[in-house]
């Protein structure tokens, strides 16, 4: 059986495990170990009178991270409200004694990430993916219930669809010249004319340089588009799904934010008020009044909306940025010429922005004309014009970083450890 599957009815009950040793000490009679299988953690109790000298010393000379079967009997913790283990017998799957995490030196953020396929086995480690994976099926049920359709984008595509510096090139079977998908916005808003909202969760990829704490070059991403909505309809979308992501992790999590030595008072005060709604020009005159060298008009480092985040308590919608430095699929906002229906999502506690949405440009001529203003190929995007000659209506979307919503739950420095395997400048091993 799974160690999360162990309750008061089986106190008394001789059981068997399977899993690593996460600690072990022991006082010559008494063999304390920690035993983990990835569902939980139990205390396994060995004494020497039970197994016998030889099995008892073979026992207490197993490392961590040796692999064991254990049969014992389970009973209540002495001190603690958890269940523990009085071992009766057990077989050594492998023996371990040199396991490079075994002590308690200070490793380096090298030497951690070189050693990522070992790391990932720490507690720490293993609580932030299951949050990951709390978030990523909490994703899908709340899209189900809103009436969201999952359509999957492909990863191979012949098109830029936000500039053409971040795309990684490869090489076509037949010679072409294709890109790693840098989102799967544009794919799934040809799906949205057939099924209405639709989604997608997968990998993309940026060939950025960037070496910032909250950029890596392959990530995941859920992208949604809907039909017949305007932009703050839109953001009341996004506020819905993202309160829901957080009262489930705060619901299913409660150990792993433990682990994590998370306080997360600041995610559950959050979850019942209204988020803010915050223009771009209000934006750059906050920022001035204080202090920041920034100017109407300016794209916003994300150094910049950290160290603003951090001085805020509640996520903010930046919308209305200048249409310059916006998305060519964007939709110029009729009551303010040269402004962009758009907005970011910035989250707080320094995390910046975490959502991306826009309304989507619906006119056949103006998205012609866009995409020839930012230098791309009409020819290559003539399928995407298409969904504007037939049958077009408003819509708009937004995607969120699955990462950057990992790092901001989890009270995480570094993006870095959100992901199993990050892949960043100057990192694509193990």
């Amino acid at each position: 059986m799974l160690i999360k599957d162990i309750t008061e009815t089986q106190v008394g009950q001789q059981i068997t495990l399977n899993g690593w040793i996460q600690t072990i000490r022991s006082s010559g009679k008494l063999c304390f170990l920690e035993l983990r299988d990835g569902s939980d953690y139990i205390q396994c109790v060995a004494e020497i009178n039970s197994l016998g000298e030889d099995k008892f010393k073979e026992l207490e000379s197993c490392g961590i991270e040796s692999s064991l079967q254990i049969s014992g009997t389970v009973s209540k913790h002495p001190k603690k409200e958890e269940f523990e283990l009085q071992v009766s017998d057990y077989s050594i799957y492998t023996k371990t004694n040199d396991y490079i995490f075994g002590t308690k030196d200070d490793h380096g953020p090298e030497f951690l990430f070189d050693n990522r396929h070992l790391y990932l086995r720490a507690k720490s480690q293993i609580a932030i993916q299951k949050i990951r994976n709390t978030i990523i099926y909490a994703t899908y049920d709340w899209m189900r219930d809103n009436g969201f359709t999952k359509i999957d984008a492909p990863i191979f595509t012949p098109n830029a669809a936000e500039g053409t510096t971040e795309l990684y090139e490869v090489e076509h079977v037949n010679g072409e010249k294709m890109y790693l998908s840098q989102t799967g916005q544009l794919y799934i808003e040809a799906a949205m004319f057939g099924v209405g909202r639709v989604f997608d969760f997968g990998p993309v990829f940026r060939a950025e340089k960037s070496k910032t704490r909250r950029h890596l070059n392959e990530f995941w991403m859920m992208d949604a588009e809907i039909p017949f909505i305007q932009q703050e309809e839109n953001m009341q979308i996004q506020e819905d799904l993202l309160k829901y992501l957080i009262s489930k992790v705060l619901e299913i999590n409660g150990k792993e934010f433990a682990v994590l030595a998370r306080d997360t008072k600041a995610l559950e005060d959050i979850v019942n008020k209204p988020w803010l709604r915050m223009t771009h020009q209000e934006f750059i005159t906050d920022l001035q009044s204080k202090g920041f060298d920034v100017k109407q008009g300016d794209d916003i480092g994300s150094d910049t909306e950290m160290q603003y985040m951090e001085m805020i308590d509640t996520p903010i919608f930046l919308t209305h940025f200048p249409m310059g430095i916006k998305a060519f699929y964007t939709k110029e906002d009729p009551n303010m010429p040269g402004y962009a229906l758009c907005s970011d999502l910035l989250a707080p506690e320094g995390c910046g922005e975490i959502v991306g949405s826009s309304t989507r440009d619906d006119d056949y001529n103006i998205l012609l004309q866009k995409i020839k203003d930012h230098g791309l190929d009409p020819a290559t995007f003539e399928w995407y014009l298409d969904l504007r000659k037939y049958g077009s209506v408003p819509h708009a979307g937004f995607g969120y970083g699955l990462e950057r919503l990992v790092r901001w739950f989890c009270g995480l420095h570094h993006i870095r450890e959100t992901i199993p395997f990050p892949r960043y400048a100057n990192r694509i091993t193990p």
